[in-house]
């Protein structure tokens, strides 16, 4: 049975509410959608809890989903994103719940992650096509919400996604294999 076939049959029994179906869900995309959600995140605490409401979501929404609108992966990572979105913001404590004054020094404070070679390769790229892929990649943007963002028809700012994507595997094969692995893997999972 295809992969395809497979999804189709495991979501028909999810809507007819077999509980199986979705533990055959879980176990083909949690993996990938555990990525997407600690990439954001970055808590594994929180992101096995975000999983979990992705998942109970899933299961909730699954009338919802239309396969001729899309790829489940597709719908499921939007619920997961949304969800992490939601988690992130929810998360500002009005209570402080850390004690402060435990650094004596202030270098031993986290410290955000170097991201300048990355940087570095995404200034080479045209302002458009720079600008496609951090509103989508780095900001978290929808395509709906980044076009209008920068203010061009949704077919051209696709359109700049893909050219952005090309010319960073055309000239940075070797720099930027990680950074496209990362970019496509968000995009198509």
């Amino acid at each position: 049975m295809s992969t395809k076939a497979g999804d189709i049959l495991a979501l028909e029994r999810l809507r007819n509410g077999e509980k199986d179906a979705l533990y055959s869900l879980y176990d083909k995309y949690s993996g990938a959608l555990y990525g997407v959600i600690l990439r954001m995140c970055k808590r594994e605490d929180l992101a096995n809890d975000i999983l979990q409401d992705t998942f109970v979501k899933i299961w909730q929404k699954i009338g919802t989903y239309d396969s001729q609108k899309g790829k489940f992966y597709t719908w499921a990572y939007r619920i997961a994103k949304n969800t992490t979105l939601n988690a992130l913001r929810k998360t500002d404590n009005l209570i402080q719940t850390e004690d402060l004054n435990v650094y004596d020094n202030k270098s031993a404070e986290l410290t955000k992650p170097d991201y300048t070679a990355l940087n570095g390769i995404l200034k080479k790229l045209e302002p458009h096509h720079r600008r496609a892929l951090e509103l989508v990649y780095f900001q978290g943007l929808t395509h709906r919400e980044a076009h209008e963002e920068m203010g061009v028809p949704l077919g051209t700012f696709k359109s700049y996604v893909r050219q952005a994507l090309k010319q960073l595997r055309q000239r940075y094969q070797n720099e930027a294999l990680l950074v496209l692995w990362f970019i496509e893997a968000l995009a198509y999972g």
